[in-house]
This record gives C-alpha cells, structure tokens and sequence, in this order.
C-alpha cells in the first residue's frame, strides 16, 4: 500500500470518494437551499457545548458525593439497612429521598438566579456560610 493512498473504509470505498461525494452533497444542498431560501448559519451541538455539560455533571456528582459520604444521612441509611433486614427497600427510600432534596435545592436555586444577580448570589451564599461556620465555631468553644 502506497503511503499516500487513501485506505478502504469498512464499505470499500475510499475517503477519497467519501469526501468527494460529502462536498457534493454539501455544495447541492447549499445551492437548493439559496434557491428556496437564505442560508441561516447552522449551530450544531458543539464539542464545548458537551463538554461544558458533561463537566458540570462530574464537578456536581463528585461534590455531592464526597460531602454525602460519611455524614449523618449516610450513617442513618447504613443503620436503617441493618435494622430492617430489607437494603433494596431501604436504598430505594433513601435514594428518593435525596432526589427530591436535590430537586428542591435546584428548583430553589433557579428561583433565586432569575431574580437576583449573580454577585449577590455569590456574596450571599459567602456570608451564610460565613456565619454558619462562626455559629459552629461558637457552639464548640461554648460546650
């Protein structure tokens, strides 16, 4: 096989052939479409588009997983599943549980976002933190 050669795709049919039938295909739809109507600029799903996407869901799964682990929602679950000799039922009551919490929490937050600015999103949620911890702070210096 010659190096510059296109090689034989699954059907046999060169990539040669292949992009040469795509521009064909390409040019006639554009030609048809300029005849109908103006060419709108087309806006497929971009890959940034995904990935921004597909991060969001790994930054959310893997901050809501390391802060469930080992609390007391767990501990309560483990426990649970070991009194009632049922772990499926269990599982099942406890995952609905957390769906519709998170559910709220989404629903409460796009709520909040349509009505205030981010910035004061973002100053608010530093303060009650803020005040949370010195609360937690407070409770362990006075007991």
């Amino acid at each position: 096989m010659k190096l510059d050669s296109a090689p034989l795709g699954f059907s046999g049919i060169s990539q040669t052939e292949i992009e040469l039938e795509l521009e064909d295909s390409i040019d006639s739809k554009l030609t048809t479409a300029t005849l109908i109507e103006p060419v709108q600029p087309v806006v497929a799903d971009s890959p940034q588009k995904q990935q921004s996407a597909v991060a969001i869901f790994g930054t959310t799964f893997i901050t809501i997983f390391l802060a469930e682990i080992g609390d007391k929602t767990q501990l309560s679950t483990l426990l649970m599943s070991a009194e009632s000799q049922s772990p499926w039922i269990v599982f099942i009551g406890s995952a609905a549980a957390l769906i519709t919490t998170s559910l709220l929490g989404v629903l409460l937050g796009s709520w909040i976002a349509n009505r205030l600015s981010p910035k004061i999103v973002e100053k608010s949620a530093g303060v009650m933190l803020l005040v949370i911890s010195l609360m937690l702070f407070w409770d362990v210096f006075q007991g």
